[in-house]
């Protein structure tokens, strides 16, 4: 970290180092800015947040891929304004997209983290897919994630903004559907009023399925990761108790090792004794 750079300089470089040294680099930037008299800038980067791994794994993602995070905060803006106006077409089309970018994404993160010395497990990759998923819903959520420093996961969104339902009747394509005249009624007069409500309906019946679709996988997803993680606490069960079987394996070997020891000082005592025993004048009769 470079001691003689910007407030906004110390502190990117804070957040660039990996958490475990986070609150010594801290300590020792507060100390230098000290020593210049900067009293603004020590009492602003003491009051900086360690953080947390999954938090500093997404920091170095978009530290890393400044291109990646622009098209991705793109679509969050297209998959909102796509819940706004119930366009149940481009709602399709966006959330398979958001599903291959958010995975496509954390594992860069996870590449990342390895190639700057902390490899992460799996846990924290889905932590980074959590962030991800809520920058795409809260607009708020995505300009603190595209900073770089974040300290830990925003609050996730409950879901996308809700329709507008002024948006969903005015979405249509000019003049009506290609190829459809307009819509009369009965006398023969036309009816774009009736032609208009139809189509609207027509599209809030393909988003709410389009909708239903985006929260069925997110349930598939959330139902692979929760049994990931059941797997993942199994298989550290499984390996502590491995590891205590190993260490009760080598008490035993060494239990053994030295009760052997034992039995052999014990016999050669024993012949010893024998021999002193038995006078040499009493071997021979």
């Amino acid at each position: 970290m470079d001691a003689d750079g910007s407030p906004d300089e110390v502190v990117d470089a804070l957040y660039a180092d990996p958490p475990d040294g986070f609150t010594a680099a801290r300590d020792a930037a507060v100390a230098r800015a000290k020593a210049d008299g900067d009293a603004a800038t020590a009492e602003r980067v003491a009051g900086l947040r360690r953080p947390t791994l999954a938090a500093w794994v997404s920091n170095t993602l978009v530290r890393a891929q400044p291109e990646e995070v622009e098209q991705f905060l793109q679509l969050g803006q297209a998959l909102r304004e796509a819940h706004r106006s119930l366009d149940g077409e481009q709602l399709r089309e966006l959330s398979h997209q958001q599903h291959v970018v958010v995975g496509a994404l954390a594992r860069e993160a996870q590449r990342l983290a390895g190639e700057a010395g902390t490899p992460v497990s799996e846990p924290v990759v889905r932590e980074v897919e959590r962030i991800l998923y809520t920058a795409l819903a809260d607009p708020d959520a995505a300009t603190a994630w595209a900073s770089a420093r974040l300290t830990r996961a925003p609050a996730e969104a409950a879901s996308f903004p809700e329709a507008d339902p002024s948006a969903v009747r005015d979405h249509r394509p000019p003049g009506g559907p290609a190829g459809e005249a307009a819509e009369a009624d009965p006398a023969g007069s036309p009816d774009p009023a009736g032609a208009r409500a139809r189509d609207g309906a027509a599209r809030e019946a393909a988003a709410r399925e389009a909708e239903a679709e985006a929260e069925e996988a997110d349930g598939a997803r959330q139902r692979a990761v929760d049994r990931a993680a059941a797997a993942d606490a199994e298989l550290t069960r499984l390996e502590e108790a491995a590891g205590r079987a190993r260490a009760e394996r080598d008490r035993a070997y060494t239990a053994v090792s030295e009760a052997e020891t034992r039995l052999r000082e014990a016999t050669r005592a024993a012949q010893d004794a024998r021999r002193a025993a038995d006078p040499p004048g009493r071997r021979g009769s």
